[in-house]
């Protein structure tokens, strides 16, 4: 076994703890902010950000776990070769005895009928016992190597047994706080709508950092289910359905789909919480059902900047950010989003 294959034991090891170790576990600790907006949008961060160290984890588990069985089978290889070379040297013992019968080698070289075939053989015969020899102590050296990387992989294997737990009782942890705030998010962003009245912009701070990538269009959430269309029809809806529907769960950040400034923040009727965007151009986009806005009216903003959080205020039946844009801020104006982002290179 090779210093290159001790190398490629113990690499996917060394890469996956190093990754670890600068990830270190965050502190889902503390005193909660006071506003459960805030506190979802910083938990749906933590949450995807154990959910990656784990799944780090459990990945750098499976490949030194493959590397040691790789290097288990070459070991069974080699060990296969020294058996080879121990059958040829007893056959070549066993002639050498029947040959000379226990005489002294120059005593059967002087009897020898043919001692230049004689000279050959003992010849061939030592070479047999050196390779033998060199393989016995090869394979000997192999199996300590491997014997030690066993050792090693057994202490890493444990290490990251244990930190896969760790991670998955952080997670398990974060997921628990965060369903907590996405209720009292709920609870909140009823109130509001009963009241007719939004409780101010949720300023997400650093959980909730601009989502730019320098393009001028975007789509409205990062990751997402599309679920009812434009024109569908349904029991839900007095006329076909104005918008394109996401289904992402309560608290899910929300951004612009491009740079505008904020004409409407709205907090009752159908809609529930909704938030209208005018864009240069002309175009309006409607951000609907939500369970709290990050914007406040007047407000200038650009694609990627969060403008609320997705919720279930309103005419809805579960958490989803209803969209739409239009050619007004009214209702009734809408186009079909599909085509329209299409037209500015963003494919749903």
């Amino acid at each position: 076994m090779s210093s290159r294959d001790r190398r490629h034991l113990f690499l996917p090891v060394l890469c996956a703890l190093l990754a670890l170790g600068y990830l270190a576990p965050h502190d889902a600790s503390g005193d909660t902010p006071p506003d459960p907006g805030a506190e979802v949008a910083r938990l749906y961060e933590q949450a995807s950000d154990a959910t990656q160290r784990y799944e780090a984890g459990l990945r750098a588990s499976r490949a030194q776990r493959r590397e040691a069985q790789r290097l288990e089978r070459r070991l069974a290889e080699e060990r296969r070769v020294l058996a080879t070379y121990r059958a040829d040297l007893g056959r070549i013992a066993s002639a050498q005895y029947r040959a000379g019968a226990g005489l002294p080698y120059t005593a059967r070289l002087l009897l020898a009928d043919d001692p230049e075939g004689l000279l050959r053989s003992q010849h061939a015969a030592n070479q047999a016992d050196l390779a033998v020899t060199n393989a016995i102590g090869r394979t000997q050296r192999a199996e300590r190597r491997l014997a030690e990387g066993e050792r090693t992989a057994a202490k890493v294997s444990r290490t990251l047994a244990r930190r896969a737990d760790e991670l998955g009782r952080l997670k398990t942890r974060i997921e628990t706080q965060l369903r907590d705030a996405q209720q009292r998010l709920e609870r909140q962003a009823e109130t509001s709508v009963t009241a007719g009245k939004c409780r101010g912009a949720v300023r997400l701070g650093n959980a909730g950092s601009p989502a730019r990538t320098g393009r001028p269009w975007m789509t409205p959430v990062r990751s997402y289910t599309l679920s009812a269309g434009y024109g569908g029809q349904g029991d839900r809806w007095a006329n076909r359905h104005s918008g394109q529907d996401f289904a992402v769960d309560t608290g899910t950040p929300v951004r612009a789909i491009g740079a505008g400034r904020v004409i409407r923040v709205g907090c009752g009727g159908a809609y529930g919480i909704e938030v209208v965007v005018r864009h240069d151009g002309g175009y309006y986009s409607q951000y609907a059902h939500l369970s709290a806005p990050a914007v406040d009216q007047g407000d200038r903003i650009q694609a990627g900047d969060w403008i609320g959080q997705s919720g279930s205020t309103g005419n809805s039946t579960g958490p989803h950010l209803h969209f739409e844009i239009r050619l007004t801020p009214y209702y009734g104006s809408a186009v079909d989003p599909g085509p329209w982002f299409a037209e500015r290179g963003v494919v749903l």
